[in-house]
C-alpha cells in the first residue's frame, strides 16, 4: 500500500504526537463513554464485584477451578466476546468498548486479568484476525461464548524476549495431511483448563516460525506440566506444555508458512494497549481501599488520612490513575479511529483492526510501560498506608502487590518495550510516516539562537502547562535528533540511551495526554468543577520535568562533549524552566481532599 498521508481526515498517526500539537477536542476521555458504553461498565463491574470480589481469599489459595468457573460465567455475560464480530457469536464492540471490559474485569485480581487477558487476547484474537474462513467459524463462536477457552504457546525455556528463537519443530508428515510438532512451551496461561492452543513451531530452517491452531488432546502427544508455583496470579493456570509427535491438520495452519512471528508481534502490540487497561481498575480498587483505611485507623486520636504524609501518597496514587486513564482511552480512540478509516477504504474487519493497532504500535508500548509502573507503585503504596497490617495476607494489598509485578513482564519486558518506542518512532520518521528531522533541525537551530525574554500570557487555564509539553517536546527532539545523527541505525545497540530517550517520550505522553483531558472537560463544564483535575495534570507534569531532566542530561552526558554538550545542557535548561513553580504541597492536598472527602477514587 502507498505511503498514507500524514493527517486523513483529521486523524493523527501514531507518534506524531510528539512532533504535533493536539486539540484538546480532538482526544478521547473517559467523560465521553456512551450511554452503551457506561451500561457495559456497570454490568462488568457488578459481575466482578458479585463474582471475583468475595471470593478473594479462594483466589489466592490457587483454586484454578474458580478461575475456570468465572471465566465460563463472563463468557455467559458476553464478556468474553466483546472484540469478536457478530458473526462469530461475539458483540461485535468497538475497540474503546473492549478497552472498557478489560478494564473494569481485571482490577479485583490479577488470576482472572491474566485468564481473561490470555483466552481474549492471545488465545482468541490471533484466529479472529489471521484465521481462514473455515477456521473461525470452527473455532471462534465456541471462544467467544467461553463454551471453549483458549491458550498461547510462544515461550520456550531459551526463546523468551527474542520470540523468533523458538527450537519447538512442525514437520510435514509423508502423506502431507498433518504436521507433526515436537517441543517444549513454558509460562502458558490457561494450560489448565483450555481447549485450543496457538502453537508456534519452525518448519525445516525457515527464518521464521509458523502459527498452528491445535486442540488440547492429552491422547495425541501433549502433556502438561506441575501448575506453577508464581510470586502472584496464584489462581491462573500457568504450565509447561509439552508436544511429543502432536499431529495437526495441514488446514490448521494459521496464516502461511512462516507467518508466525509477524502473528506473535502483532498480538503483543493488542495486547500492551489492553495490558495497560487491565491495570487501570486495579489502581482505582487499590486507591479506593487505601483510602477507606486511611479514614478509619487512628493514630495520635486523629485519622491517618488526616497526616500530610499519607495525602502525599494519595494524591500521588490518584494522579497517576486519572493520568493513566487520559493516555489509555486517548489512544484506544486513535485506534478506533484509525480501524474505521481502514474499513471505510474498503479493508475486511480483521486487516483493519490489525493495521489499525499497529499504527499506534508505539503508543501501546508506552502505555504498557507506564501503567504497569504505576499499578506497582500503587500498589506498594498501599501497602505503606496500611502499615504493618499491609504485609498481611489477611488485608489486600499484599495480594495487590504480587499480582502487579508480572505486569512489567508480560508482553514484552518493559525495557523491551522502552527501546521498541523510540525505535519505532524511529525507523517510522525514516519511512516519512513521522517528519522528526525537520522539527529537530528547528530545535538544533533554537539552540544556537537568542532566547526570548517574553512572558507569555498565561491566563488560560493550563496555557504555562501546554507551553512547558511543547518545550519538552524540543528536549526529546534535541536528545532523539543528536542521537540519531551521532549513532545512524547502530543507536538500537546503544540501549541505555534507548531507554533514556524513551522514558522522555513516555513522560510526554501521558502528560500531555491528562492536560487535554482537563481541557476538554474544563470547556465543557468549569475551571471551578475540575480543580482536582488541574491539580492531577500540573502535578503529573511537575514530576515528569523531573524525570525528563534526569534522563535528557544522562543522555547528553553520554554522547556529547565539549561545546555541544554545554550547548545542549543549556538548551535543557532553558526547555525545563517554569515561568511560575507550581505549588507542590497546595496540588497534594486539593487532591487528597477530593479523594479523602469520597473515600474512594472519585474521578
Amino acid at each position: 500500500m502507498a505511503t498514507e498521508t500524514t493527517n486523513e481526515s483529521g486523524i493523527i498517526r501514531g507518534g506524531q504526537f510528539i512532533v504535533k500539537e493536539t486539540n484538546p477536542q480532538d482526544v478521547f476521555t473517559p467523560e465521553d463513554f456512551s450511554e452503551e458504553q457506561i451500561m457495559m461498565k456497570e454490568s462488568v463491574t457488578e459481575f466482578v464485584d458479585k463474582e471475583v470480589v468475595p471470593h478473594k481469599e479462594r483466589f489466592e489459595k490457587k483454586d484454578y477451578a474458580l478461575t475456570e468457573e468465572v471465566m465460563r460465567k463472563a463468557g455467559e455475560m458476553g464478556f468474553l466476546g466483546v472484540a469478536v464480530p457478530e458473526e462469530y457469536d461475539g458483540l461485535g464492540m468497538g475497540f474503546v468498548s473492549t478497552m472498557l471490559v478489560c478494564d473494569y474485569i481485571s482490577g479485583a485480581t490479577g488470576s482472572i486479568a491474566t485468564a481473561f487477558g490470555a483466552h481474549t487476547g492471545i488465545g482468541t484474537m490471533p484466529i479472529t484476525l489471521y484465521g481462514t474462513e473455515e477456521q473461525k467459524k470452527k473455532y471462534v463462536p465456541k471462544l467467544a461464548t467461553g463454551e471453549w477457552f483458549g491458550a498461547y504457546c510462544l515461550t520456550e525455556p531459551g526463546a523468551g524476549s527474542d520470540a523468533n528463537s523458538g527450537k519447538t519443530k512442525a514437520e510435514l508428515t509423508e502423506d502431507g495431511k498433518h504436521y507433526k510438532i515436537n517441543g517444549q512451551k513454558m509460562w502458558i496461561s490457561n494450560a489448565g483448563f483450555c481447549n485450543v492452543f496457538v502453537v508456534f513451531a519452525r518448519l525445516e530452517d525457515d527464518k521464521n516460525i509458523t502459527g498452528f491452531i491445535v486442540e488440547n488432546d492429552p491422547s495425541n502427544g501433549i502433556t502438561l506440566g506441575e501448575e506453577e508455583h508464581k510470586l502472584g496470579i496464584h489462581s491462573s493456570s500457568t504450565r509447561q506444555v509439552f508436544f511429543n509427535d502432536c499431529l495437526v491438520p495441514v488446514e490448521n495452519m494459521l496464516a502461511g508458512r512462516g507467518e508466525g512471528f509477524k502473528i506473535a508481534m502483532n498480538a503483543l502490540n493488542v495486547g500492551r494497549i489492553k495490558l495497560a487497561a487491565a491495570c487501570l481498575d486495579a489502581q482505582r480498587r487499590v486507591i479506593s481501599l487505601a483510602t477507606q483505611y486511611a479514614n478509619e485507623r487512628e493514630q495520635f486520636k486523629t485519622p491517618i488520612a488526616k497526616f500530610g504524609a499519607i495525602r502525599k501518597k494519595l494524591a500521588d496514587m490518584a494522579t497517576s490513575a486519572y493520568v493513566g486513564e487520559s493516555a489509555s482511552y486517548r489512544a484506544a480512540k486513535d485506534i478506533e479511529n484509525r480501524i474505521h478509516i481502514r474499513q471505510e477504504q474498503g479493508d475486511e474487519f480483521a486487516t483493519a483492526e490489525l493495521k489499525g493497532v499497529e499504527e499506534f504500535a508505539i503508543e501501546c508500548s508506552i502505555l504498557k510501560v507506564a501503567v504497569s509502573e504505576d499499578i506497582q507503585n500503587c500498589s506498594d503504596e498501599g501497602i505503606q498506608i496500611y502499615g504493618g497490617m499491609g504485609f498481611s495476607a489477611d488485608a489486600p494489598m499484599e495480594a495487590a502487590w504480587r499480582d502487579a509485578r508480572i505486569s512489567r513482564i508480560y508482553e514484552g519486558t518493559n525495557e523491551i518495550n522502552r527501546m521498541l518506542a523510540v525505535g519505532m518512532l524511529v525507523k517510522k520518521a525514516m519511512k516519512g510516516h513521522v517528519n522528526l528531522l525537520e522539527p529537530a533541525m528547528a530545535v538544533a537551530n533554537e539552540l544556537t539562537s537568542i532566547p526570548s525574554f517574553d512572558v507569555p500570557d498565561f491566563s488560560e487555564p493550563l496555557s504555562e502547562e501546554m507551553d512547558m509539553i511543547k518545550k519538552l517536546k524540543k528536549v526529546f527532539l534535541m536528545v532523539a535528533g543528536s542521537a540519531v545523527q551521532k549513532f545512524g541505525t547502530e543507536l538500537e545497540q546503544h540501549q541505555q540511551l534507548l531507554i533514556a530517550a524513551s522514558d522522555i517520550l513516555i513522560e510526554i505522553y501521558m502528560a500531555e495526554s491528562a492536560i487535554l483531558r482537563t481541557q476538554k472537560n474544563i470547556a465543557r463544564s468549569s475551571e471551578e468543577a475540575q480543580k482536582e483535575q488541574i491539580a492531577m495534570s500540573q502535578l503529573y507534569l511537575y514530576h515528569a520535568v523531573k524525570i525528563i531532566q534526569n534522563r535528557a542530561e544522562e543522555g547528553i552526558a553520554s554522547f556529547a562533549e565539549g561545546d555541544e554538550q554545554r550547548m545542549m545542557l543549556m538548551g535543557l535548561k532553558r526547555f525545563t524552566k517554569y515561568t511560575n513553580l507550581p505549588n507542590i504541597v497546595a496540588l497534594r492536598n486539593t487532591i487528597a481532599d477530593k479523594v479523602t472527602d469520597s473515600n474512594a477514587y472519585p474521578f
